[in-house]
């Protein structure tokens, strides 16, 4: 949706009936109205074609708003509008992919989080190749703190009986070491940023 294709008083009126109907918190229904017509009509198409929920909508807005001013704080001359961050190719593509709209809404709330913490999207990563590195068979499963919110990994063991509980347990022991590094980098133990 273009602002130059749409009437600003349609597109405010479309904007406060999508907020009405989710219940959108004032203050970020003023945010939305306060920015430029391409802006607004950009997250409004956002909010439509992938059906999001309040919850989504604000972390999504809030995302969006933080790589703007992020990305204008690193190119002085760079003028970075939420426009033309959702119409890049990588947001592109959920919002004119195929599959369920949650699913795609789940995509660019992910995909937004990792254009704004590039850092902690490449330290996830690290952390799961080193994680898949250990070679660890099925049945075990080491499992990361949300967005490495804590320190705390959590190795889960599933069997279906003696025999194969043993043979699980005894390739956790293998890799024991392996599985040190992995806490010690969550922990902060061991800076990864040098390794990534």
């Amino acid at each position: 949706m273009s602002a130059s294709g749409i009437d600003v008083t349609t597109l405010d009126d479309a904007i406060r009936r999508w907020a009405a109907e989710r219940h959108l918190p004032d203050a970020h229904l003023r945010r939305w109205l306060a920015l430029a017509n391409d802006d607004r009509a950009a997250l409004l198409e956002v909010a439509e074609t992938l059906r999001l929920r309040t919850g989504q909508f604000v972390a999504a807005f809030d995302l969006i708003e933080e790589i703007a001013l992020r990305q204008r704080g690193t190119a002085a001359s760079l003028q970075v509008t939420i426009a033309a961050i959702l119409a890049r190719r990588e947001i592109r593509r959920i919002l004119d992919g195929t599959g369920s709209a949650p699913g795609r809404a789940r995509e660019l709330i992910d995909t937004l989080r990792a254009l704004r913490f590039p850092r902690l999207k490449r330290t996830i990563e690290r952390l799961a190749a080193e994680i898949a590195s250990l070679g660890l068979p099925r049945g075990v499963k080491v499992v990361l703190p949300r967005e490495l919110s804590s320190d705390e990994v959590r190795i889960e063991i599933s069997a279906g009986g003696g025999t194969e509980l043993a043979r699980l347990i005894d390739s956790v022991a293998q890799a024991r070491a392996g599985l040190e590094r992995i806490a010690d980098l969550v922990g902060g133990a061991e800076s990864i940023d040098d390794e990534v």
